[in-house]
């Protein structure tokens, strides 16, 4: 095992996520890189030392561009707002780094490609922090769907709804501004998107309907001053699969008391599947041709025979917790730079994802149908 030099840039909520997993996954995963957690970049230098001294990073800096060419980083982690994603990264990659970037990667699909280009022409590796699809149930989902357990395919209703930004007096801020791309259907819709695919392959087609609830919002705390809203609270999506069957997407960021209802319901003529973040140690599975006095949904408790499960706990029904994917994201990471399987979301599949979202962003506009590029 050699030491690998990471630096992050951020310190807030995904900030700390990352710092957490890069500390963890060498005491859980037999990786072959062990994360040595170098340089942590923040604007904020209250927010910069915090996370130096808690986190235990050997150096602190305000400026980002100091870490991404630092000789002892080999890995730069970015976890700041969307806007600035594509110069870190492309910062990042000039200087021959590997990058995990957060998700959206990008305001829109042409930076994203510019993004993903830069590292493919590098020989970079890259990982996007779509977590939620590193739970082992999302791979035993997607085994049954693949191995024909389900039957054909026919529909997908899938949802990421929480209530963050329900509040109208929470001020104007990073998530709505317009420069960083749309709202709620890039923020949450990016995850059920990205986990639709992951289930039943590329959307070929999109018609949309997004939303603005909240109009305008404080230019600041406790000020009378508001500034209008531009982008999308609630995004609506009708999608066809190119596998031939349709579906449906929301994305919902005043969704009032929820917290992560991230899920999906997958429908095949032979059985169906149920899912939901706010139970993520669990999957319904219906058999259509089951014994009908057992009729209904039997569920899949996570465990040890759900790989890699048994690397956190050796005891079934003692579930993982959110930081626990982010481990596992890194593991995924790390064994890719190490020259193993890639496993992604990387960021040709983050690409993908934003040409999803900016479709739906295209349809609700037109009022029409738009086939994803």
């Amino acid at each position: 095992m050699r030491d690998i030099g990471v630096g992050i840039i951020g310190t807030g909520f995904m900030g700390r996520a990352h710092g957490l997993a890069y500390r963890a996954v060498s005491g859980v995963f037999p990786v072959s890189l062990r994360p040595v957690l170098e340089i942590v970049a923040d604007n904020n230098p209250e927010s910069g030392e915090h996370a130096f001294r808690q986190l235990g990073f050997k150096r602190v800096t305000t400026d980002w561009r100091q870490l991404a060419v630092d000789p002892a980083i080999e890995i730069v982690s970015i976890t700041t707002p969307n806007l600035v994603h594509r110069d870190m990264a492309l910062a990042a990659i000039a200087a021959g780094k590997h990058v995990h970037c957060e998700k959206p990667i990008a305001p829109n699909a042409e930076d994203a490609r510019a993004m993903m280009e830069a590292a493919e022409a590098a020989g970079l590796c890259t990982q996007v922090g779509y977590n939620y699809l590193k739970n082992p149930l999302m791979a035993l989902a997607r085994d049954m769907i693949a191995d024909g357990e389900l039957g054909e395919i026919v529909g997908f209703r899938g949802i990421h709804a929480e209530d963050y930004m329900l509040d109208p007096d929470l001020p104007w801020n990073w998530r709505v501004d317009p420069r960083g791309g749309a709202g709620a259907v890039a923020d949450l819709g990016s995850h059920i998107i990205g986990m639709s695919r992951f289930l039943l392959g590329p959307i070929t087609e999109v018609s949309a309907d997004l939303e603005t609830v909240v109009r305008d919002r404080p230019t600041a705390p406790g000020v009378k001053d508001r500034r209008p809203v531009e982008v999308d609270d609630v995004a609506r999506l009708v999608v066809r699969f190119a596998r031939g069957c349709g579906g449906t997407i929301e994305a919902n960021w005043v969704a009032t008391g929820r917290k992560m209802q991230l899920g999906f319901e997958v429908s095949g003529r032979k059985g169906s599947l149920v899912f939901t973040q706010e139970r993520f140690n669990e999957l319904l599975y219906h058999r259509k041709d089951g014994d009908p006095r057992h009729g209904g949904y039997v569920r899949i408790e996570a465990g040890p025979q759900h790989y890699p499960y048994g690397l956190f706990c050796v005891a079934p029904g003692h579930q993982l917790g959110f930081n626990d994917l982010k481990t596992i994201e890194v593991a995924d990471f790390l064994e890719a730079i190490a020259g193993g399987k890639a496993k992604g979301p990387d960021f040709r599949e983050a690409w993908e994802i934003q040409k999803v979202i900016d479709a739906a962003v295209r349809s609700s506009r037109e009022r029409s149908w738009i086939i994803v590029a």
